[in-house]
């Protein structure tokens, strides 16, 4: 049972999730790039760029282990989840921002993820490292975001008026699918995450921490107004932990269990939500400063 939900169910979250956000999205929302580009730029910085830095120097400050480290990786380099819209949205802050920036990310991943895991299994793992496609990964990418994230925007073009009626009930029908295999999935394999909780707790909430700080401060001393640093904070402190999950199934596609890639991308969502939510959610009730 467990490897259905690995390795069938999972993905297949994963995909409805992101055909959910396509449907929310239009060919406005990617030219709002060009309108705000410093708060883009800067969200595009701390996502591609200091979130993989920081994850790899935790991995060296903790000492982790070869695979744990991959997996690690596989995390920082996964774009930013739903969850991000949604708190976004419930704290009304740049929700536009948001979005644009998960559905971005999403789409750009079939580019970098296959890089930051062929660059991650050769630097941790050397020759002892599983052998990876990484033209197939990149093709799974695809099939996994950027493909349904196309459907979605496809779908809302041609049938838009019945596609605004469905998409928010579709949206809440996705997120109670993600979060319900998501679920299954940690619970049905709870032994292997009640083993690794302790020894990977701390470093996923430095990075969970340092992530959420370093976020919001950058975009501040860059100009962001107060409400586009809070979105971008968030944008660059919670990752798709789902797809993470996904992508270590395709590194080791005959396993029953979560593995040692797929762990930290299981255990991360519990200290996100433990820790940073209650974050955001005092940040969302502060009065919201003009300009930094």
């Amino acid at each position: 049972m467990g490897s259905i939900f690995v390795s069938v169910l999972l993905p297949l979250a994963v995909v409805v999730i992101m055909f959910s956000l396509g449907l929310g999205l239009t060919v406005a929302d990617f030219k709002r790039i060009g309108q705000r580009p410093r708060a883009f730029c800067v969200g595009a910085i701390n996502q591609i760029f200091l979130l993989p830095v920081i994850a790899f120097a935790v991995i060296y400050t903790f000492g982790m282990s070869s695979e744990t480290a991959v997996g690690i990786m596989i995390l920082a380099a996964c774009p930013g989840g739903a969850i991000s819209n949604i708190v976004t949205k419930l704290a009304n802050w740049e929700v536009a921002l948001s979005v644009t920036l998960t559905a971005v990310f999403s789409l750009t991943c079939v580019i970098t993820v296959p890089i930051i895991l062929g660059f991650s299994m050769q630097m941790f793992m050397g020759t002892t490292a599983p052998a990876i496609d990484i033209s197939s990964t990149a093709i799974a990418m695809f099939l996994l975001t950027a493909s349904p994230i196309l459907a979605g925007v496809t779908v809302r073009t041609l049938a838009q008026p019945t596609v605004v009626v469905i998409e928010p009930i579709l949206s809440k029908i996705s997120m109670l699918f993600f979060a319900a295999v998501i679920g299954g999935a940690i619970m049905l394999n709870w032994a292997v995450v009640e083993d690794n909780y302790l020894r990977l707790g701390p470093a996923l909430f430095v990075i969970c921490g340092f992530l959420t700080v370093t976020g919001i401060m950058s975009a501040r001393l860059l100009g962001c107004t107060d409400a586009e640093a809070k979105t971008i904070s968030i944008e660059t402190g919670v990752q798709n932990g789902a797809l993470g999950i996904a992508i270590a199934a395709l590194l080791l596609p005959n396993s029953d269990e979560l593995s040692a890639y797929a762990i930290p991308s299981a255990i991360y969502g519990v200290i996100w939500i433990a820790t940073m939510l209650p974050v955001f959610t005092f940040l969302a009730r502060k009065k919201p400063k003009l300009m930094i």
